[in-house]
């Protein structure tokens, strides 16, 4: 497990909450489509919603009290907001998408020769939703100290420059047997 020692004590990621246009429609999406169960919820509350659970996470779908003035997403951008779902068969999702006729689009990852698979749909609500094989992709700790590489292309682009600049520098003051081979840049997914 990684831990922050400063950080909060928490244990695992509990549930997302969706507002939905129909919670109906949203419940059969997501028993139908992804395999989720519905879960009792708490009869005190007083608002129209379900609860579904599988995975190890819950869904709270929320009835909108405005569902007619939702914005309505059609555009499929793996850059929005989106779930993702690890799996064991890309080619068995994509098959079942297409029998269900769900729209979708395909992305391919790669970083340092491991390639990652994934496809992106919406919910009813137009809530991302991405189902991939991000397991092949190792989780990588930084090493105190290490920068976290925020990834935009102008910062991308200043950093890549000043790293070869230090590099440069660095490589005048090495001794000829000190030269470390570089290694080859990985641009940020």
């Amino acid at each position: 497990m990684l831990h922050n020692a400063g950080a909060l004590p928490l244990t695992s990621l509990n549930h997302i909450s969706l507002v939905c246009r129909s919670v109906e429609m949203s419940l059969d999406f997501y028993q139908n489509v992804l395999g989720f169960v519905p879960v009792r919820r708490p009869g005190s509350f007083d608002f129209d919603g379900a609860w579904l659970f599988n995975y190890g996470i819950g869904i709270h779908l929320l009835q909108s009290e405005d569902p007619e003035n939702m914005p309505k997403k059609t555009e499929i951008n793996p850059k929005d907001d989106h779930i993702s779902f690890q799996c064991e068969s890309m080619t068995l999702v994509e098959k079942k998408l297409k029998e269900m006729g769900i729209p979708y689009i395909q992305r391919r990852v790669e970083e340092g020769g491991i390639y990652v698979d994934q496809l992106f749909f919406h919910d009813p609500d137009g809530f991302m939703i991405e189902i991939c094989n991000c397991d092949n992709l190792p989780v990588i700790p930084l090493v105190v100290g290490e920068p976290v590489r925020v990834c935009k292309r102008v910062s991308l682009m200043k950093q890549q420059q000043q790293q070869q600049l230090q590099q440069q520098q660095m490589v005048q003051y090495l001794p000829p047997a000190m030269h470390v081979k570089e290694e080859p840049h990985i641009p940020c997914a």
